[in-house]
């Protein structure tokens, strides 16, 4: 079985972070997607897992939503 994609259809890249505002991957990672293995898609996914638990210390919810 295929690792499903992390897009949920917020493709703006964010200038502070350089990461999709909408999945938290590069560009590089974005465009590479489609043409990686499952285990390389794993890999993007913890990196991903990663910066999301950092944007959550980082900026709380509440300035997230505003």
């Amino acid at each position: 079985m295929s690792v499903a994609s992390p897009c949920i259809n917020i493709c703006r890249m964010s200038p502070e972070t350089g990461w999709c505002e909408g999945c938290q991957r590069t560009i590089e990672e974005i465009t590479r997607w489609s043409r990686t293995s499952d285990e390389d898609r794993r890999a993007i996914l913890a990196a991903v897992a990663e910066r999301r638990e950092w944007m959550d210390a980082a900026v709380p919810a509440v300035e997230r939503r505003a």
